[in-house]
């Protein structure tokens, strides 16, 4: 920075401005943060004071307003009383001891319980995906809640959007709601608001910025859910949002990159715990309360579903007990005996979760990641990349899904015991800011068949070795450690 003449008046203001700046970080940073956190902060503090303060006073707080957080802590104790009053609960003592703990460990933190008796169906094709969600829609007779972190109206989409239309024309009611920012930056944003308009769909953007209203707060908090819920009969969720595969995006369309998911179906009572994430998310962006009253048709038996299957929808994010979605994660890392298969698009640990992971390599167990060649973001590729070595050093294989491609599925299996999936990334932002829905399903039929999506993605893919990550030019490797610093301010 330009200092001025220290023999100034402004220059010697400015001298005590940031020293006292510097003092009052490190007493103020470190507290109710992450050491690695804490640390990156005072860093950018003690160098550029000013200008470090005012990011940190910008970015640096997960606060989301103090009527957001008093509704949300209304919605989450509605929540638990409609829980204990339905008895949803499954018996979990039939479950291993470890698995058993982790239920009530995400009970007892994000309200919904362990259900039994459902159906679920894997589905990896994209368009399959929607034209399934459509014909949903298409049998509704009460409700359909609608909640996905981005929106758009095209002709990818266009199945399901014209389906929710009809729906509303023959009086279900149709609620959607969509994350302001996260939608905002696509192509297309207002016409797909204008055609919304005129759907006699009910929709309200979720988390919006509009300081001329007095709607303000850190602007990188998002609501990253993906949910659909049908008469609270039928649910999917998994890592797709409402766009076509290429985003929008003419670079995307010229080299062919499409977005790679996986969503579940599901039938049963784990429907209503989808339908009451929605549903408090509708009552702190709106006021309003829904009904979540299921409404059941003729059972839908298909040869790919798993029945019976019990279920537990985990909702996370800020004003949720801290980081509940990531002590699931590190607690059945931790408990793994043979095998733990993760996929992730963004795999930026902090370090209880790369202990975690490094740790069960090292236990001699089969550890694998998968993920994207080339990410879709520059800077959290190249912080994705600083974990590489210690990753491959523990013994962890790196499996590169093929560029031009983005692996954007979110999921992982422990032994053949217990797989996880939903919207979380493995990354700070997923585990600290969003707010997010994972499914965890303590199923072996389930694993088996989430082991068969892992196959192809295998066999896609090329292994990364040490030696190859040993030759990348030293600029690139100073890159990555600078965008892994700027990963951790939060």
């Amino acid at each position: 920075m330009t200092w001025p003449e220290p023999s100034s008046a402004l220059g010697w203001v400015v001298l005590v401005v940031e020293l006292a700046l510097r003092v009052v970080a490190l007493g103020v940073i470190p507290g109710n943060r992450k050491p690695s956190t804490g640390m990156a902060w005072l860093l950018l503090i003690m160098v550029e004071p000013l200008i470090g303060f005012a990011i940190f006073l910008l970015f640096g707080r997960t606060r989301i307003g103090g009527r957001r957080i008093t509704r949300q802590r209304v919605a989450v104790d509605t929540i638990r009383r409609r829980v204990a009053a339905h008895d949803l609960s499954f018996d979990t003592s039939a479950l291993p001891p470890t698995l058993a703990g982790v239920a009530d460990l995400n009970r007892t933190l994000g309200a919904l319980p362990m259900t039994g008796g459902n159906e679920v169906q894997l589905l990896a094709d994209y368009r399959t995906v929607i034209a399934e969600m459509a014909a949903e829609v298409d049998r509704a007779r009460s409700h359909v809640h609608v909640e996905f972190y981005i929106v758009a109206w095209d002709e990818v989409t266009d199945p399901l959007f014209a389906a929710l239309q009809r729906a509303a024309e023959r009086g279900v009611d149709v609620r959607l709601l969509f994350d302001h920012l996260g939608t905002r930056r696509i192509r297309g944003y207002h016409r797909t608001l204008r055609r919304l308009r005129d759907s006699g769909i009910e929709w309200h953007p979720m988390l919006p910025i509009d300081p001329l209203r007095g709607r303000f707060r850190r602007p990188d908090l998002r609501n990253h859910r993906k949910i659909l819920v049908v008469d609270g009969a039928v649910g999917f969720t998994g890592s797709l949002n409402l766009i076509e595969p290429g985003y929008h995006h003419p670079r995307n369309h010229r080299i062919g990159r499409e977005w790679v998911e996986l969503m579940v179906r599901l039938e049963g009572p784990v429907v209503t715990g989808l339908n009451a994430v929605f549903a408090s998310d509708w009552y702190v962006e709106t006021g309003e309360t829904v009904d979540l009253v299921a409404v059941h048709g003729e059972p839908d038996t298909r040869e790919d579903e798993e029945l019976d299957v019990p279920c537990q929808v985990v909702p996370s994010g800020p004003g949720i007990v801290a980081e509940n979605n990531l002590r699931m994660f590190t607690t059945l890392i931790y408990a793994a005996t043979r095998r733990v298969s993760l996929t992730s698009p963004y795999f930026v640990p902090d370090e209880s979760l790369l202990y975690a992971v490094t740790t069960a390599a090292r236990r001699g167990l089969e550890v694998e990641l998968f993920v994207s060649e080339v990410s879709d973001q520059v800077m959290v590729g190249h912080a994705q990349a600083s974990y590489y070595r210690a990753l491959l050093e523990a013994g962890v294989r790196i499996h590169l899904y093929p560029a031009p491609f983005v692996l954007h599925s979110k999921h992982f299996t422990i032994d053949d015991d217990v797989a996880v999936v939903g919207s979380s990334n493995m990354d700070m932002r997923s585990f600290g800011l969003n707010f997010e829905v994972t499914l965890m399903l303590p199923a072996p039929a389930v694993v088996a068949r989430m082991r068969q999506v892992e196959d192809r993605y295998r066999a896609l893919s090329r292994e990364l070795t040490l030696s190859e990550w040993d030759r990348r030019p030293a600029r690139t490797r100073y890159l990555d450690n600078v965008m892994r610093l700027t990963a951790a301010l939060q």
